[in-house]
């Protein structure tokens, strides 16, 4: 790339950009006495108005003796003032796409000596966002996958409601899929029961134990049966066996010993019949009278249920497909130094360890912005209120409570979006929606129907 310079006056001040290559270039900025003196000077005024300080009054401190103790802190601010206006004013100008924001080179700032002020020179680093033709529609061919919806996973919805409304029943003998409700005692290293020692009870749902021999010993135990055994294994993590234990989340997880599982009762779940008393408690009464429309109706709801998901894979492929196809360049090396001033929690190890996926996510905000400027996609205000408003029905209608009316929806919406981080993240949602809309209008599209279990796996990996 050839080499070349953009110059300006920024309020009378000299800015240069010169590029190294196409993707980094330095900007330096020069700042004369006449350009801080006057801002340096009112600030100074106004600085001695209100110091107070012991011997003078209020406003009375004689201005060589605030000079000298307070003008190199007063003038670094004023030269930042100046500096950062001319900056921005200068990208904002000349339309410069950078990435990320300017880094100091070489830290120069420090090195000035504040209390001999002459002229001054900055010069930062810049990241410049590449260059690059999208070319949609027509380039790229896409599959969009969806869930076979069969009698299985039909059947299995059924079972689930089945399960979900149905009730516990007291059984002799415990099997594979029942639940015991047992006490556990604390034991020694010996096998002997602790009398000071946690006495809890608590319930075991054998199915969910993934230890095969643990399983065994549990299928078959009836009402005052007891079993000693390592508590690790009928416990989903430190948190379960704490709950299950009667004890704190520490002291779970140091434990080392056996328990003592003493039975009290055996549950098995007895499922609901599938019939209309079934079906008024899922969608209301006399929504559905038959068990074909129960079936439709599962089909109905788990093809809604189905979307968001294959929305997520096919962005996922989309992106991925189109980010390997175009083979963006960043400027890599400026990019990780900026994450790593900007984050100061972060490593050089873990920047280095995360950078190809936040690269990733760059480039493609970049190509959505090219699609947004291309199109013309525009968010407004009632758009931005009228979606928080769907988002907070939704959240009621998730947890099963009734949706307020539209004044209190609104009001809700508008105390959310009075919290500009979470206007803003509203905002990009609505943007990436309209650009996979457009996406879908626009792409080659084909879309192919594969098992529920491949589905959920693409679903796992798009995550």
């Amino acid at each position: 790339m050839p080499f070349y310079i953009i110059k300006t006056k920024q309020n009378n001040m000299d800015v240069s950009v010169k590029n190294r290559d196409a993707l980094n270039a330095v900007l330096t900025v020069k700042i004369s006495n006449e350009d801080y003196a006057s801002p340096y000077e009112k600030s100074l005024k106004n600085y001695r108005k209100q110091i107070q300080m012991p011997g003078f009054r209020k406003g009375h401190v004689p201005a060589s003796i605030v000079k000298k103790k307070y003008g190199p802190s007063i003038l670094a601010e004023e030269i930042d003032k100046i500096l950062n206006k001319s900056i921005y004013d200068h990208i904002t100008e000349n339309k410069l796409n950078i990435l990320g924001n300017p880094l100091p080179i070489d830290d120069e700032k420090k090195e000035i000596d504040w209390n001999n002020p002459g002229d001054f020179e900055f010069a930062y680093e810049l990241g410049i966002a590449p260059d690059f033709d999208l070319d949609l529609p027509g380039k790229y061919k896409f599959t969009r996958y969806q869930p076979k919806i069969d009698d299985n996973l039909v059947n299995k919805q059924i079972n689930d409601f089945a399960k979900r409304y149905g009730k516990l029943v007291g059984v002799d003998v415990a099997s594979d899929s029942d639940m015991i409700l047992a006490n556990f005692k604390e034991l020694n290293d010996k096998g002997e029961v602790i009398p000071e020692g946690f006495n809890h009870s608590s319930t075991v749902s054998i199915e969910f134990v993934d230890d095969k021999k643990t399983k065994k010993k549990l299928i078959g135990l009836k009402p005052k049966d007891e079993l000693v055994l390592d508590p690790k294994l009928i416990s989903r993590g430190e948190a379960d066996m704490a709950s299950m234990l009667g004890i704190d989340k520490d002291r779970a997880k140091l434990y080392d010993r056996n328990v003592l599982l003493t039975v009290n009762e055996v549950k098995s779940l007895l499922p609901a019949n599938i019939d209309v008393v079934l079906f008024d408690k899922i969608y209301g009464a006399g929504e559905v009278k038959t068990e074909e429309e129960f079936k439709q109706k599962i089909i109905n709801d788990l093809s809604k249920m189905f979307v968001g998901d294959t929305d997520r894979i096919f962005k996922t492929e989309v992106t991925k497909t189109i980010i390997k196809k175009l083979k963006l360049k960043l400027p890599d090396e400026f990019l990780k130094k900026w994450i790593l001033s900007s984050n100061k929690e972060a490593t050089k190890e873990q920047i280095e360890s995360d950078y190809n996926k936040y690269a990733d996510g760059l480039k493609w905000q970049l190509i959505e912005n090219n699609i947004i400027k291309d199109q013309n996609i525009k968010v407004d205000g009632n758009e931005l209120l009228n979606f928080a408003m769907e988002l907070i029905g939704n959240q009621y209608a998730q947890y099963g409570m009734m949706i307020p009316g539209e004044e209190e929806l609104k009001k809700a919406a508008q105390n959310v979006l009075s919290n500009q981080e979470e206007a803003r993240k509203l905002n990009d949602m609505i943007y990436d929606r309209k650009v996979m809309e457009y996406l879908k209008n626009t792409l080659k599209i084909t879309d192919k129907e594969i098992s529920h279990e491949d589905f959920v796996k693409k679903s796992a990996e798009a995550i």
